[in-house]
């Protein structure tokens, strides 16, 4: 008798079949999150240089556009990263 896991489990599998990467693909996806943490990571070290350098020159006013500005170009990072791996993923 099967529980009620594996029988959702194979609903899931009839509606949404797996998608079986190649190891190509999978290679790619690698290179893709690489490069985009590598472009996170050198945004955020600029932005938060300017948020220091702001901090330190007393500009307050700046501090909370600065931080949105920092989260906003992240997130449209990591937006711009799905994509590419999605495109991928649909070969």
């Amino acid at each position: 008798m099967k529980s009620a896991y594996e029988l959702a489990m194979e609903r899931l599998e009839e509606s949404e079949p797996e998608v079986k990467l190649t190891d190509e693909q999978k290679a790619e996806l690698a290179a893709i999150d690489d490069k985009f943490k590598a472009k996170i990571a050198e945004r955020e070290l600029f932005l938060n240089d300017l948020i220091r350098k702001a901090e330190m020159e007393g500009s307050f006013l700046e501090l909370p556009q600065l931080q949105e500005q920092k989260s906003r170009e992240i997130s449209a990072l990591k937006d711009e990263c799905e994509a590419a791996k999605e495109t991928t993923r649909k070969g």
